[in-house]
């Protein structure tokens, strides 16, 4: 029951009339024990008269006005901060799918542990989100345009396949297009919904190599956030992974400064995973951030039941105690 705010704070006016009803019946009850006292037989009224009820005779009275100012409270909307789904946003799951994906320091494989994590994701997303998927290495390949349907996410999610290179830039920078195009389509008198980029890797970039060039990944975290669309960034894997590329073990660091910078430069957030239960932990922290927010929502319906049973109670009292309804 609460009564941190209220959408038509005006019905407190009625508060008024609740305290005549309550005034009323206080000088109703002084008139009428005038008239008792004055007209009466005072020894005879001792004698024939049944032993008075005391104070709870006026308890149905009480309930009453008690039923009154809750109806009241509720009449005026109270409203509570409530988490509800989201509806219209948009988001893009960006995974990396590099080679230094088929590391093993993430059991059974960074890219597996991912797939599972990615998943889940997908299932437990707000039915409200249009949730879009990107992979990329050397390129970036848009596999599922935002859509509502989870199906189809989860089935490119299960077939991702690895490749060469790191092109994060390429990545984000294919996100941004998809939901700009999106956008175009079903934006509406409110404007574009919402978006937000979820961006995975586990390396640095390598295509180009200078994260500031036209096509880095820092030119579009700051593209992005010039779009209004903020990335969280997930670093994923440990210092200790490596691969074997033409029989040689490749050392494949995760690389968490860049992946925070891209986070910092879009308005966004970083998040670091070094193992499978992390990744999940992360995704279910960001369906939750992503798929709900704080409203402040109708909270009337309790003062609405309280106050109707107390009226009830009250009229079941003065049928009990006057045998008649007040």
């Amino acid at each position: 029951m609460s009564l941190t705010g209220f959408a038509s704070p005006w019905w407190f006016l009625l508060l008024i009339a609740v305290a005549a009803v309550a005034v009323g019946y206080v000088l109703a009850q002084r008139a009428r024990r005038k008239r008792t006292m004055r007209f009466a037989n005072l020894d005879l009224l001792e004698k024939v008269a049944p032993k008075s009820q005391g104070w709870i005779r006026h308890l149905p009275a009480v309930l009453i006005v008690v039923s009154l100012l809750l109806l009241t409270v509720a009449l005026a909307g109270p409203t509570a901060e409530q988490k509800v789904p989201r509806n219209r946003a948009t988001v893009m799951l960006v995974i990396d799918v590099s080679l230094s994906m088929e590391a093993t320091d993430v059991l059974p494989t960074r890219l597996q542990a991912a797939q599972e994590a990615a998943t889940s994701f997908a299932r437990n997303m707000t039915p409200g989100i249009n949730l879009g998927l990107i992979s990329f290495a050397g390129t970036a390949t848009v596999l599922v345009n935002p859509t509502t349907d989870r199906n189809g996410v989860i089935k490119a999610i299960e077939n991702l396949k690895l490749a060469q290179s790191t092109a994060t830039g390429e990545g984000i920078f294919a996100a941004l297009q998809s939901v700009e195009s999106f956008s175009s389509l079903v934006g509406g008198a409110d404007g574009p919904p919402p978006a937000r980029i979820v961006l995975m890797s586990d390396g640095k970039q390598t295509v180009p190599e200078d994260l500031y060039a036209a096509r880095g990944g820092y030119t579009a975290a700051q593209a992005a956030k010039q779009a209004g669309v903020p990335i969280s960034s997930i670093s994923f894997g440990t210092t200790h992974g490596s691969v074997t590329i033409d029989d040689k073990p490749q050392p494949v660091s995760v690389d968490d400064e860049s992946l925070r910078e891209i986070a910092r430069l879009s308005g966004g957030d970083f998040y670091k995973a070094a193992s499978a239960e992390e990744l999940k932990k992360v995704y279910a922290d960001l369906g939750e951030q992503i798929g709900y927010e704080l409203k402040d929502a109708d909270a009337s319906k309790p003062w609405l039941v309280v106050g109707t049973l107390i009226l009830m109670l009250g009229a079941a009292a003065s049928l009990f105690f006057g045998q008649r309804l007040p």
